[in-house]
């Protein structure tokens, strides 16, 4: 599992011209099963992702897709996370913590 931070550059007043392509992006993103969360960081610094189901490669080739990091609008920062607890209400996430969080 992995958090995907999208940190705006110094181009970010280019980001409308590939705002499209970015939602277009994460809603494959999406169907694919990929992502499984996307919101806004405060004070409008960018993005985080919540992703899962690829290795660490294959999520590199999948941020690097994104119009908005292919562009250089955002930096991504990609960190895995291999969480030990998880609130039952989130169990579809099982198979990422195997036994240890049940």
């Amino acid at each position: 599992m992995y958090i995907i931070l999208l940190k705006f550059t110094d181009r970010k007043a280019q980001a409308a011209d590939f705002l499209e392509g970015h939602k277009q992006w994460m809603q494959a993103g999406f169907e694919r099963g990929v992502l499984q969360l996307a919101g806004s960081l405060g004070d409008g610094l960018g993005g985080a992702l919540l992703a899962r189901g690829l290795t660490a490669l294959e999520l590199k080739a999948f941020v690097d897709e994104d119009p908005f990091v292919s562009e250089g609008i955002v930096q991504p920062e990609i960190l895995p996370i291999t969480p030990t607890k998880l609130d039952p209400r989130l169990g579809f996430l099982m198979d990422e913590l195997g036994e240890a969080g049940r």
